[in-house]
């Protein structure tokens, strides 16, 4: 059975650091390009960032670049978000999916499965 399972969320201060997890069974998440958006209540999904399939590259909205970092650890069939610095305006439910193609995107169609999605939330 595909499945995704978001971790990491939680309560962390302005300037300060988060990883976030997104640990995948019933498949190999290396074979696939895995996306991160996030959502706030009354607006629509919004990538994040993304993990390509075909050669692990890694890609951000403009917004986040510098900031936020993704990673993929084969062994452990997880890729991680690590949010520094993160800012008030960051506060969101964040998902990760999995991409129906192999290059990036950051249109909420372009993933086929999606985590339960684990909340962060920034403030002082």
């Amino acid at each position: 059975q595909v499945q995704l399972v978001e971790s990491g969320g939680g309560l962390v201060q302005p300037g300060g650091s988060l990883r976030l997890s997104c640990a995948a069974s019933g498949f190999r998440l290396d074979y696939y390009t895995i996306g991160w958006f996030r959502q706030v209540p009354g607006k629509e999904r919004e990538g994040v960032s993304c993990i390509s399939s075909s050669d692990g590259s890694a890609y951000y909205v403009d917004s986040l670049k510098g900031r936020f970092t993704i990673s993929r650890d084969n062994a452990k069939n997880t890729v991680f978000l690590q949010m520094s610095s993160p800012r008030p305006e960051d506060t969101a439910v964040y998902y990760c999916a999995i991409g129906n193609r192999d290059l990036c995107g950051f249109g909420p169609y372009e993933y086929d499965y999606w985590g339960q999605g684990t909340q962060v939330t920034v403030s002082p």
